[in-house]
């Protein structure tokens, strides 16, 4: 058996999309197929999943921040005011709203990688029209309809890569497919601050356009979540895609057995992990707001607000205040401002080792009460220095920026497969409204009050933030199944 799954009369992801004719509702054998997928070690087949989805998250991220360094230039160019640069950067968020909406429920309806593929497409070629773009109402438009597939990709792409977890080591295996969006954030700021002052601001977003649409491609090939299909009834599509990562397993581990070819004592009724609800049961939105997901609702929703209110803003805005406020030369501010996302990519390297046994809520409060503790120094006394700012500034980004990492996968973990997708896209959301009500804040602030009022508006966010970790479950060492039921 060939160990790229696409290859597989039926298996591949646009084949995957379309709708059995019949639909089987064994629990037995969905409870087995379940229990074969979490006995496989990890291999090629897991790592295909990873690189590929990872290569499409990998340009989200770049998409996302691509135009924090480019705004330096365009300020002078088109004459842009605080507020035109916050409504600008909100425009992506507002688009990414309406993609988390969008793609989570066809994510649910559709499948995880049509829904995947569709995303990495619009992004990309929106990104060619941000190039094309020659004033703001232009961009402003392009921008809008980009962040409908940036928004889009990452939840759905969050609930297929949990899904294609074991529960032993899902943390770091996830945690290591999440460092590709620091990774992303990083590229995106040493690419714009060699290349933009050189060959000018159209260049971040034919970079972020062109390798988009083969990774689209890419995307498009990957096989379908089994345990999507499993919760769909799809079990032999399912079946299909678990052996090929059988296969996968016994070429790179020669004594790996099968669950159904192993020892009788592990295949028992007793070992089967529970399926996350009947194979024909479909979500329902407000599901999520009932017992017993109300309370993990509500407490990811305000872990997501507050995370990404203070780190987008950040990343967002330190290029273009370091520029205009601290009088840095475009090249240092945009070389200062790169470096919060060296130190998020750095930290997490460490996250991603530690998580399993730190567990998800440790880690979330000290991110947050660390953070806190960096921007109110800022706050209170830090911004009269430029090397102070830089230096708390990026810390407290690298900080908190760990725990949007975190967010994405924990928040996939406390929903079942029926509602994974749309529960990460409606958490994801909320990233999207604080992502574009805190830099249309800081527009505001920085003119009325200083730069010292941004820094102390973040540190109460981190600290409501730190409440809000307090009410987290722990979800480490846990099956998907296990979690919710």
């Amino acid at each position: 058996m060939q160990d790229d799954v696409s290859l597989l009369p039926g298996v591949s992801g646009a084949a995957i999309a379309r709708p059995q004719a019949a639909v089987s509702d064994d629990p037995q054998r969905a409870a087995l197929l379940t229990a074969r997928m979490e006995h496989i070690p990890f291999c090629r087949w897991h790592m295909r999943a990873r690189i590929v989805m990872g290569s499409a998250t990998f340009l989200d991220a770049f998409d996302a921040l691509s135009l924090a360094f480019v705004l330096p230039i365009l300020v002078r160019l088109w004459g842009l005011s605080p507020l035109d640069i916050g409504w600008l950067i909100a425009a992506s968020y507002i688009g990414q709203l309406a993609g988390a909406l969008l793609f989570s429920s066809l994510a649910e309806a559709r499948g995880r990688v049509p829904s995947a593929a569709l995303a990495t497409a619009i992004m990309s070629i929106m990104s060619l029209g941000c190039a094309l773009a020659g004033n703001l109402p232009m961009l402003f438009a392009c921008r809008l309809v980009q962040g409908i597939g940036v928004g889009g990709e990452m939840p759905v792409a969050a609930a297929y890569i949990s899904e294609f977890s074991r529960a032993k080591g899902r943390g770091r295996f996830f945690m290591l497919y999440e460092m590709i969006f620091p990774i992303g954030l990083m590229a995106a700021g040493q690419i714009g601050t060699l290349l933009v002052p050189a060959l000018g601001w159209k260049t971040m977003f034919l970079i972020g356009g062109i390798p988009g649409l083969i990774i689209a491609v890419l995307v498009a090939r990957l096989p379908e979540s089994p345990r999507w299909l499993i919760a769909r009834g799809r079990l032999d599509e399912a079946q299909a895609i678990i052996e090929a990562g059988e296969a996968s397993a016994r070429r790179k581990h020669p004594d790996f057995r099968p669950l159904d070819a192993a020892a009788p004592a592990s295949t028992g009724p007793a070992a089967m992990p529970p399926v996350a609800g009947s194979p024909r049961q479909r979500s329902r939105w407000a599901e999520l707001l009932r017992r017993p997901y109300r309370n993990r609702t509500l407490v990811a929703w305000t872990l997501w607000a507050s995370a990404f209110f203070v780190a987008n803003s950040l990343n967002n805005w330190m290029p273009t205040l370091y520029h205009t406020v601290y009088g840095l030369e475009l090249r240092d501010a945009l070389r200062a401002a790169s470096m919060t996302n060296v130190a998020q990519v750095a930290i997490l390297l460490v996250c991603a080792f530690c998580i399993d046994r730190v567990g998800r809520r440790n880690w979330t409060l000290a991110s947050f009460l660390v953070g806190a503790g960096l921007l109110a120094a800022l706050a209170f006394g830090g911004t009269g220095s430029l090397a102070e700012v830089i230096v708390l500034a990026t810390l407290s980004y690298g900080v908190v920026g760990s725990v949007n990492a975190v967010l994405y996968l924990y928040t996939p973990e406390i929903y079942p497969t029926r509602m994974r997708a749309i529960g990460t896209g409606l958490a994801t959301s909320w990233l999207r409204l604080a992502s574009a009500v805190g830099p249309a804040l800081v527009g505001l602030m920085v003119g009325q009050h200083g730069i010292a009022s941004v820094f102390a508006m973040f540190a109460g966010v981190a600290v409501i933030g730190a409440l809000a970790a307090t009410r987290m479950i722990e979800t480490r060492g846990r099956q998907l199944e296990e979690i919710a039921r």
